[in-house]
C-alpha cells in the first residue's frame, strides 16, 4: 500500500470586534430582527458609497504585530465579484493582490502532556473584506428569506500556507489563533453566533512527492471538534477514492456533523472566476509608521513572549506553558495564583489548574471566570500542601469541599476535618512497627525482591491513618525499618 501525506491549509474568518460595520454606520451587534441593522450601504441602493471603518483597519494592525506579519503601508480594496441572493451589490468588497497583512507565523503545540511537541505555521496572508448577508431557510413556508443584518460585518480573512499534516495540528493552530484573537482583543471568537469559522483545504499525496495533490475545501466549520472530525472523515475519503483508482476534482464541500461525512457542494472557484479589480469607490488603504506604532503601544504582552516568560521564569515545560497561556482567562489565574502562592509553587498551581480544576470546570461546562474556588483560595490549598500541612490526596477532598461551597476557608476545612498531616517521626515510627508486624509475609516478600510488597505496607499505612501520613517521611522511614534485618527477626 502507498504511503500517503496529508496536506491542510486554513482560511479563518474572524468577526471584528467594532461597533459599526466596515463600510457603513450599521450596528454589528449580534440577535437583532432580520433586515434592522442594514442601512442604505449595506443594501446597495444606488449612488451610496462606502467609508472604511477606522477600527476594523486597526484590528488588522493588531494581528499583524501580533504574528509577526508585515504591514502594508499600502494596500487596495477590490471587488470580487459572485452572484447569490445574499449579496447585494452583485460583489464583496475585499482584498486581493495587496492585502494589509503578507506573512507572519503561529506557534503551536500539538498533543498532550508527555506526547506534545512544537510547530510553526507560517501564514501566507490576512486581508481585510465584508460579510456577505445570510439566507433563511426555515418558517418561510417551504421558501427561503434574506437576513441583511450581516452584510457588510468587518472581517479579517486569515489564511496559513499548506503547513498542516494532521487533523490534529490544524486543530491546534485553530484554537491558537482563536485564542490569540480573543487575547488581542480584535474577535470575541463566538464560534456559534459564526465570529470565528474555519475553512480548510485538504488534500493527500504521496509520501516523498513535492508535488501538492487536488484540494478540496471544507466550508465554515464552526467548532474544534467538527473540525476534527470532518478532516479526518475527508482524508480517508481522499485516500480511498485515490487507492481505487479514481481521482480527486477540485471542489467546495459541506461537513454534516449528523452522519459525521463531507459531501460536495459545487465544484471550485479559481481566482479568476471572481474577476477581481480595484474597487473604484475607495481610495488605497494608507498605514503610516506612526500610526501602527500607537497600535503597537496599546498591545499586551503576547502569548508567545508570555508562554516564553513561564517557561524561564517558572521553570515548565513547554506543553504547560502553551497550555496556561491558551487565553487571557486561564492566563490572568494562574498569573494570580502564583503570586499568592508563591514562585516556588509554580509547578504546583499549574498542576492543580491544569488537573483537578480544569477536570471540573470541564465536567460542569463551566469557563474558568465561573469557576467556583478563585484563585487567591486554590493558593492557599497549594500552599498547605506544599509546607506539608496536608497531602495531595487530602487536598482534593479540601478541594471538593471548597467548590461545593461547603466552606471558603481552606485552614478551617482542614482543621475542621481533622485532615492535618501526621509528620511527626515518633508517631509514624510506631504506626509501622505496628502495620509490620501486622503484615510479616509482605515484610518478608519486599526482603526477598518483590517491590509491589512495599507498594502494598505503604497502602496498609495509609488506610490506617485515613490517607493523613506524609507520603515522603512514610517511603523513608519504612524503607529505613525494612532495611534493618532485626526487624520482625524470629526468635532464635
Amino acid at each position: 500500500m502507498m504511503e500517503w501525506e496529508i496536506v491542510i491549509g486554513l482560511e479563518t474568518h474572524a468577526q471584528l470586534r467594532t461597533n459599526s460595520k466596515i463600510f457603513s454606520g450599521s450596528s454589528t451587534a449580534f440577535g437583532a430582527a432580520p433586515n434592522t441593522q442594514a442601512n442604505a450601504v449595506d443594501i446597495a441602493l444606488p449612488g451610496v458609497l462606502p467609508v472604511l471603518n477606522r477600527a476594523a483597519v486597526e484590528c488588522a494592525i493588531r494581528l499583524g504585530l501580533a504574528v509577526g506579519g508585515k504591514i502594508a503601508a499600502r494596500s487596495i480594496f477590490a471587488r470580487k465579484n459572485y452572484f447569490y441572493p445574499d449579496l447585494p451589490k452583485g460583489y464583496q468588497i475585499s482584498q486581493y493582490e495587496t492585502p494589509v497583512i503578507a506573512g507572519g507565523s503561529l506557534a503551536i503545540v500539538v498533543g498532550q502532556a508527555g506526547q506534545s511537541y512544537e510547530k510553526t505555521v507560517a501564514l501566507t496572508r490576512a486581508h481585510l473584506e465584508e460579510d456577505a448577508g445570510k439566507s433563511l431557510h426555515e418558517d418561510f413556508h417551504g421558501k427561503s428569506g434574506i437576513d441583511l443584518n450581516r452584510a457588510g460585518t468587518p472581517l479579517l480573512e486569515i489564511v496559513t500556507e499548506p503547513d498542516m499534516r494532521s487533523a490534529a495540528e490544524a486543530v491546534a493552530y485553530a484554537k491558537a489563533l482563536h485564542a490569540l484573537v480573543r487575547w488581542i482583543g480584535i474577535c470575541d471568537g463566538n464560534m456559534q453566533e459564526g465570529s470565528f469559522r474555519c475553512d480548510a483545504n485538504v488534500s493527500v499525496r504521496p509520501r516523498g512527492s513535492e508535488v501538492l495533490g487536488t484540494r478540496r475545501e471544507i466550508k465554515n466549520l464552526n467548532s474544534f471538534r467538527f473540525m476534527q472530525q470532518a478532516i479526518d472523515y475527508e482524508v480517508q475519503w481522499q485516500i480511498a477514492t485515490l487507492e481505487d483508482g479514481g481521482r480527486i476534482e477540485q471542489a467546495t464541500v459541506l461537513f454534516d456533523p449528523a452522519t459525521g461525512e463531507t459531501r460536495a457542494m459545487r465544484s471550485k472557484e479559481d481566482a479568476q472566476d471572481y474577476r477581481y479589480f480595484p474597487d473604484p469607490d475607495l481610495l488605497p488603504l494608507e498605514i503610516s509608521p506612526d500610526w501602527i506604532a500607537r497600535v503597537k503601544a496599546d498591545l499586551p504582552e503576547l502569548p508567545a513572549e508570555m508562554k516564553a516568560r513561564f517557561e524561564s521564569e517558572y521553570r515548565l515545560s513547554a506543553y504547560d506553558a502553551a497550555a496556561l497561556t491558551a487565553g487571557r482567562e486561564i492566563c490572568v489565574y494562574f498569573a494570580d495564583c502564583v503570586a499568592a502562592a508563591g514562585r516556588e509553587n509554580a509547578k504546583l498551581c499549574a498542576n492543580w489548574l491544569m488537573g483537578e480544576l480544569a477536570a471540573r470546570l470541564n465536567k460542569e461546562g463551566r469557563e474558568i471566570s465561573a469557576a467556583p474556588i478563585p484563585p487567591l483560595q486554590l493558593a492557599a490549598l497549594v500552599r498547605r500542601i506544599a509546607d506539608a500541612t496536608i497531602s495531595n490526596k487530602i487536598g482534593k477532598e479540601v478541594f471538593d469541599a471548597l467548590w461545593s461551597g461547603e466552606d471558603k476557608d481552606v485552614d478551617a476545612v482542614i482543621s475542621d476535618r481533622g485532615l492535618k498531616q501526621i509528620s511527626d517521626g515518633g508517631a509514624l515510627e510506631a504506626l509501622i512497627d505496628g502495620v509490620l508486624a501486622a503484615n510479616p509475609k509482605s515484610v518478608e516478600e519486599f526482603r526477598a525482591g518483590k517491590e509491589k510488597a512495599f507498594n502494598a505496607l505503604v497502602g496498609q499505612l495509609m488506610k490506617a491513618t485515613r490517607g493523613k501520613a506524609n507520603p515522603q517521611q512514610v517511603n523513608e522511614l519504612l524503607r529505613r525499618k525494612l532495611s534493618d534485618r532485626d526487624v520482625l527477626r524470629p526468635p532464635d
